[in-house]
């Protein structure tokens, strides 16, 4: 997350902001879902784990982490904290080697699903990571049953490449290419990617 600890990325619907201090009871509040736990195949952590989880991701330069926010919460409240409505994350086998990522979105309020938010909240991830990470291929690894993750990658583009039974899961992938890149910026349509570091203090 030293990748992106000052990046804002603006899209339509939502807002990407760097996974601070500040984000941690929310996302603690949501992890406690057993629901969310199995369709992201996580395991429970205390609040106290939590906080060291987020220390450890900012100093990570194999992670990339955004909270996503619902922009016109934001926009109504000024709150990051009442417009969160989930995560991307996009993960790298070294520091060294950022060709492929592999990438996670959650959308863990309820009320922002089936709106198009973690469609969007994907495509602006995607842009960045190719954009300022120079990434030229991504892999997504979905749970069997999480039907809306998988019409929501395939919408993108993305195409199956394995399915374990042992796991119950299904492995995914695109490769980056001119006219994927293009198709992605069109459909946004007016976004913007932020440095936002003249609002915090340097550590």
């Amino acid at each position: 997350m030293l990748i992106n600890k000052f990046t804002v990325i603006k899209g339509r619907k939502v807002l990407l902001v760097p996974y601070r201090e500040e984000h941690v009871v929310k996302y603690h509040k949501w992890m406690k879902s057993e629901e969310l736990q199995r369709l992201t195949a996580s395991e429970p952590l205390t609040l106290e784990e939590e906080y060291e989880m987020q220390k450890s991701w900012q100093k990570d330069n194999n992670k990339c982490t955004f909270i996503i926010l619902d922009k016109e919460r934001y926009e109504m409240s000024g709150s990051e904290i009442d417009a969160m409505i989930g995560d991307t994350n996009l993960f790298f086998a070294t520091p060294e080697d950022r060709l492929c990522a592999e990438a996670e979105i959650m959308i863990a309020e309820s009320w922002a699903r089936g709106r198009r938010c973690g469609w969007e909240g994907m495509l602006l991830m995607i842009v960045y990571a190719v954009t300022y990470l120079d990434v030229k291929q991504f892999v997504v690894k979905i749970s069997c049953d999480n039907l809306p993750s998988i019409s929501l990658f395939q919408s993108i583009g993305f195409i199956e490449m394995n399915r374990s039974t042992v796991f119950q899961e299904i492995t995914f992938s695109k490769l980056v290419d001119e006219s994927w890149i293009d198709w992605i910026r069109n459909s946004l349509g007016k976004f913007d990617i932020e440095d936002s570091s003249a609002n915090f203090p340097l550590d």
